[in-house]
């Protein structure tokens, strides 16, 4: 008798264990995807303020004389270079707007890209030139990113370096040659 009470309490407790196990899977996996869509909403709306606030951060998007900011190329590709070679490039832009062109920041995703740019408004039909230096000291790939905030239409702007930058050989020093053959002189 004893054993058929054991039993009976055995397969009890093993049917209240799974039957936890399956609810508590239920729940998680029901938990999961209400977190992936709240992610998705809080993306969403991250991306409609965003855009919002470049509308109100931009008062020249709606004005028909606004400047307009050309860049002859948006991506600069340095290729493979040694280390400590020429890191410099430049961005050539034209103003094809009907007002004056002014350049209020120019800015880079880090220290090791530091960009030069024209001070003076840029008058309509002209042209100027975003110069950039990249740090060749450091090895490996290069992907840096500058930013351009101007009054243009389309502001900001990103401009973007990319390329290698590989070590520099290790050259030998020349060595000075020693003649040990003689006695030594004192002057």
């Amino acid at each position: 008798m004893k054993k058929v009470i054991l039993s009976l309490a055995f397969i009890c407790f093993a049917a209240f264990t799974l039957s936890a196990q399956v609810a508590s899977e239920k729940e998680k996996t029901e938990a999961q995807k209400s977190a992936v869509e709240q992610r998705k909403k809080d993306q969403e709306r991250m991306a409609k303020e965003r855009v919002a606030k470049e509308k109100q951060t931009n008062p020249q998007a709606n004005n028909p004389n606004a400047p307009v900011i050309t860049f002859d190329k948006l991506v600069h590709d340095y290729g493979t270079i040694a280390q400590h070679g020429d890191g410099n490039c430049e961005f050539k832009f034209t103003n094809d707007g009907k007002e004056p062109l002014i350049l209020s920041n120019v800015r880079s995703s880090c220290g090791c890209t530091v960009p030069t740019w024209p001070r003076q408004p840029v008058l309509p039909g002209q042209s100027e030139n975003i110069k950039v230096r990249y740090d060749t000291k450091r090895v490996g790939m290069i992907n840096k990113s500058v930013y351009v905030y101007s009054n243009a239409k389309q502001s900001p702007i990103t401009l973007k370096i990319k390329g290698k930058i590989e070590a520099a050989s290790a050259s030998k020093l020349p060595e000075k040659k020693v003649d040990n053959s003689g006695a030594p002189v004192n002057k």
